[in-house]
């Protein structure tokens, strides 16, 4: 039996991993995956001691950390909370990984970008973030490479959207539902992740995560869009009659900056684990279903 612990159980990813385990048959790797869902309120992970204790109560054999600091503008103001949870957790996690030779599959963002390119990013291109959220998720990621875990890798994401939690997703539904109108920015460009996409694909590939040096991967849906573009086919699906105005990132300043531009490169991942990804508006339509707005 092969032991997984989960972290941040109740985010996006994290509940998307736990609905497809109930999936997985019970002949998997090693006659099968136990897994342990964890939220903060179970196991904090910025506390180095109760991981430890967590991972040796329960024979820990995987690491699959969801958890993040993921509130963009509060980071700004709350940087030391977004230090604990980003980057010192991460750290935690790869030294203990390492010490007990157990796999980490730790999740990232585009954020670590400044948004500048004018080419879908490799897992190679010089990183620089814009604000306090990318800094302390590219701080994490520095230090799990500087510990560098054996069969251990990090899944760089963008946009990520589910039937769980709060998301741009569920904000257009129900705004569209509320509004005869509105404005979303046109002028960011990236592609969506359907997080039920991204956790198929982390339990598809992790019996052949085979690694000395801690690997990068990027992972989105296939496609390239804008905000825009995104409001518009969810209105268009959900057959909701707002009508959406293509607006400047200027005309909705916030606190911290976004990157203009977060395509990412997916050649990588899709050719080491021969890894088919859906193109983003089939998603779209899988998760509209999925949360009952349409049939």
């Amino acid at each position: 039996m092969t032991n997984i612990l989960v972290t941040g159980s109740k985010g996006q990813l994290g509940s998307e991993i736990k609905e497809l385990s109930h999936e997985i048959p019970s002949q998997a790797e090693n006659d099968g995956y136990h897994f342990f869902f964890t939220d903060r309120s179970e196991l904090d992970i910025t506390d180095e001691q109760s991981i430890k204790n967590f991972i040796d109560i329960n024979n820990i054999n995987i690491i699959i950390n969801c958890a993040a600091y993921t509130a963009v503008d509060k980071a700004e103001d709350d940087k030391d909370l977004a230090d604990k949870i980003n980057y010192q957790a991460v750290r935690h996690l790869a030294q203990i990984s390492k010490y007990k030779n157990i796999k980490l599959i730790h999740v990232s963002t585009d954020y670590v970008f400044d948004g500048k390119h004018f080419m879908p990013y490799i897992e190679t291109d010089t990183t620089n973030p814009n604000g306090i959220y990318g800094k302390t998720k590219l701080d994490g990621e520095l230090a799990m490479q500087e510990v560098n875990p054996l069969n251990s890798i990090i899944i760089r994401t963008s946009w990520v959207y589910s039937s769980f939690g709060a998301n741009f997703v569920k904000t257009m539904l129900r705004l569209g539902k509320e509004k005869e109108q509105l404005g979303v920015i046109y002028d960011q460009v990236g592609t969506p992740t359907y997080a039920r996409d991204l956790a198929k694909a982390i339990l598809e590939i992790l019996p052949n995560i085979k690694n000395e040096k801690v690997q990068i991967y990027n992972y989105s849906n296939e496609g390239v869009l804008s905000w825009y573009d995104f409001a518009k086919e969810i209105m268009l699906m959900a057959k909701l009659t707002c009508e959406i105005n293509p607006i400047e990132t200027k005309e909705y300043p916030t606190p911290a900056l976004r990157p203009h531009y977060s395509l990412l490169n997916k050649s990588k991942i899709k050719k080491e684990f021969n890894l088919t990804i859906p193109y983003w508006k089939d998603s779209l339509k899988e998760c509209l279903k999925t949360m009952g707005e349409i049939e």
